[in-house]
């Protein structure tokens, strides 16, 4: 019995989303289908990134992800079969996995060539079910593909810090459903280039200076109840996923609005975090 996941921005309204489960079933009658999301933003390979990195660890081994995103073939375009944490990726080679792939390298890669035998203008559907079924039924992925080792990289999603390492520059990748906003910066790279350090976090016109574990620790829980008043703050943490959040307190965006919404954040628009300048002092020996 295969386990097959379904990352999209196809939607739900079109026939898209059940024409390729109706394939999946035709060739694997006793496959278990699950959709991780439908609703990626269209042709956005960072959120898809972002939204897949964090869910694929939670399936066991073998199980087999059919990514469409972007996923029309060209040249520039090409697709791609890669065996990774012991779990397999159909997808476009249009940087997504170099996200996914950002801990753990991939075992295997192959650049898919069946097309030839299939006039295909859903690719997700005519080509990226195909292999799905063939690597459930435990095929070699050397018959769909022929093995490369590289894969194309997104820049764009790597935080950058200056050579004086008291800057990180990095952005907001991602919108979550309460509009939250989810940035590049992972609570790594922030403990190894901070060292304890004092900060500021600047986010829009906005500014930071603590990040949190958890939203609920903007609480203080010592005060009587009918005094915390907390709906609508702004805070930073470090989400489930351990990257850098600018959030809204119980973040609504039908009621009290989200990050999104309240403190004007977007897609890609820029987070900086600075670190105090620790400047050690210089002794000079003195003439006696």
């Amino acid at each position: 019995m295969s386990l097959i996941t379904l990352t999209t921005d196809f939607g739900t309204k079109d026939h898209f989303v059940g024409a390729v489960k109706g394939a999946i079933y035709s060739e694997l009658p006793n496959a278990i289908i699950v959709d991780i999301t439908h609703d990626i933003s269209p042709f956005n390979i960072t959120e898809t990134a972002y939204i897949l990195k964090n869910a694929y660890k939670s399936f066991p081994d073998n199980t087999i992800h059919i990514i469409g995103v972007d996923s029309e073939l060209s040249i520039d375009n090409k697709h791609i079969a890669i065996e990774l944490d012991n779990q397999f990726f159909i997808c476009p080679d249009n940087g997504l996995i170099s996200m996914i792939a950002s801990e753990v390298n991939p075992t295997r890669i192959v650049e898919i060539n069946i097309h030839n035998h299939t006039n295909s203008s859903f690719p997700v559907l005519d080509i990226f079910v195909k292999v799905a079924s063939h690597i459930a039924r435990g095929g070699n992925l050397n018959v769909i593909g022929k093995e490369i080792s590289n894969y194309k990289k997104i820049t764009e999603i790597q935080p950058k810090v200056n050579q004086q390492q008291t800057i990180i520059k990095g952005g907001v990748i991602y919108i979550d459903n309460y509009g939250n906003a989810i940035t590049n910066i992972n609570k790594k790279l922030f403990s190894s280039i901070g060292k304890g350090r004092n900060f500021i976090i600047n986010a829009s016109r906005y500014q930071f200076k603590k990040v949190l574990n958890g939203y609920n620790e903007i609480v203080d829980y010592t005060l009587p109840e009918e005094k915390r008043q907390y709906d609508g703050d702004k805070l930073a943490l470090f989400n489930s996923a351990d990257f850098l959040e600018i959030a809204i307190y119980r973040s609504n965006l039908k009621t009290v609005g989200g990050a999104s919404t309240l403190l004007g954040l977007k897609y890609r628009d820029t987070i900086t975090i600075e670190f105090e300048d620790v400047v050690k002092p210089e002794f000079v020996t003195i003439n006696q």
